[in-house]
């Protein structure tokens, strides 16, 4: 092979490195959503804003609703969306920096959520004074959960 040949299969290969680096780093979400779900399209949003790469898929309520029970998620503990990235089930609208450090910590977990839709939340309207406090809890193994971060 040529000097120059290998320069540039060197250069190829240090360029496909760096791209799959920044899309690890940035981490791609795989969004389960209904159609007709607007807050759902707003919480993808907030997440791309952030650097995540987001795929939304429209599936019926039935198979949605199984995704959840599948992901381990009890009654309580869900919203109108169910996203998969890197192992874990982020439910609903879970900030991006939470999702970000669940990604940095890696405990043992089934993933977080944000039970219901509350006001102020991702993707339910501005986060201001009339926002609704939430939690964003950790989801077990054994479906027990406990707060991971507060908002109020």
């Amino acid at each position: 092979m040529k000097r120059f040949d290998r320069i540039v299969l060197a250069a190829a290969f240090s360029a496909l490195a760096l791209t799959t680096s920044t899309v690890w780093a940035a981490g791609q979400l795989e969004v389960l959503k209904s159609a007709s779900c607007g807050c759902c399209v707003s919480w993808g949003k907030h997440m791309r804003e952030a650097g995540f790469t987001v795929t939304e898929i429209n599936v019926p309520l039935a198979e949605l609703n199984a995704a959840k029970v599948e992901a381990g998620l009890k009654p309580g503990q869900t919203s109108c969306h169910t996203a998969r990235i890197d192992g874990y089930v982020i439910e609903g609208h879970v900030p991006a920096r939470e999702v970000k450090r669940l990604l940095e910590e890696r405990p043992d977990a089934v993933g977080l959520t944000v039970p219901d839709m509350p006001y102020g939340s991702p993707g339910m309207g501005e986060a201001g004074d009339d926002a609704e406090p939430y939690d964003v809890l950790l989801v077990k193994g054994d479906g027990t959960t406990e707060v991971y971060a507060s908002y109020k």
